[in-house]
């Protein structure tokens, strides 16, 4: 039986409404992203237009003959129908400084007119989580598990409640940012773990995260990803990632310092005594 990637950016995704069509198949990166304008076409999905000078950000998977006709089957594409409401094409994925070439699903050129409203960030689960309210839950693993730093930008009063200690599987820290000063915490699938902080935040403290990481100016964008906390998997809790990864870079002093005091008696001496002495190889 023959194998394929597919790049899967909307209700194929990590617990969105299609994914069991994807049992089975191989995660090959649960963070990709490659070339393509995302829009909501307002009927519970979205879709790709062809573009060089946008974003998508979605899944990668190795998948079957029979999983590919399924997802054939999903998106009303035939080989060689002109009637298509997809197109299936193959593109370069990304995914933490590689690329795969993989299949696609793209919205037929004679069904532009059911793009309704463009996708700024790319994200097709961010963009839903955008719509909700009430409290969301947080994952920091950087200088965001310092509480002094909440208290010094006058906003501690939303990071009050502590849901608990974390743990993010398949994931690395490292220092993938080069400021000037030096390089800031990223996490990247290399098959680690990354320990953090869960926080339960007000919905109106998402203003704040998205400037401090710098999300509109592409330094860092918001994903939802799943996590390991006292036993049970906690689903699509809210953190940032590293836009354009740099070669890795050791951090200053100060930022080092910050991650520590924050993790103290929060994490494992084992993860930070294992930070510690990576920060010092670099």
């Amino acid at each position: 039986m023959n194998k394929h990637y597919v790049f899967v950016y909307g209700t194929l995704r990590k617990n969105e409404k299609y994914h069991h069509l994807l049992q089975g198949a191989e995660l090959v990166a649960e963070q990709a992203w490659t070339n393509g304008r995302l829009f909501d076409t307002g009927l519970g999905y979205p879709a790709v237009k062809e573009s060089e000078s946008a974003t998508v950000y979605g899944e990668l998977y190795l998948v079957s003959d029979n999983h590919l006709c399924s997802l054939d089957e999903l998106e009303e594409y035939e080989e060689h129908s002109n009637d298509n409401l997809y197109d299936r094409k193959k593109q370069n994925i990304f995914h933490d400084n590689r690329k795969t070439e993989a299949y696609i699903y793209t919205v037929a050129k004679h069904n532009e007119s059911m793009l309704s409203t463009p996708i700024v960030l790319g994200d097709w689960k961010v963009y839903q989580f955008e719509k909700q309210s009430g409290n969301v839950l947080y994952f920091a693993y950087g200088s965001c598990l310092d509480h002094a730093r909440f208290k010094l930008a006058g906003v501690d009063h939303y990071f009050q409640k502590l849901a608990g200690v974390a743990e993010l599987k398949g994931y690395t820290l490292r220092f993938t940012k080069k400021l000037p000063d030096g390089g800031r915490a990223d996490i990247v699938e290399e098959g680690g773990v990354v320990e953090g902080k869960v926080y339960e935040i007000p919905y109106e403290c998402l203003e704040y995260l998205y400037r401090r990481e710098g999300v509109h100016t592409r330094l860092y964008r918001p994903a939802l990803i799943d996590v390991k906390m006292d036993g049970q998997t906690i689903k699509d809790v809210l953190t940032f990632i590293v836009v354009s990864k740099d070669p890795e870079t050791a951090p200053p002093d100060h930022y080092l310092e910050e991650i520590i005091r924050g993790g103290n008696g929060f994490l494992s001496d084992s993860y930070i005594a294992e930070l510690t002495e990576h920060v010092k190889t670099l």
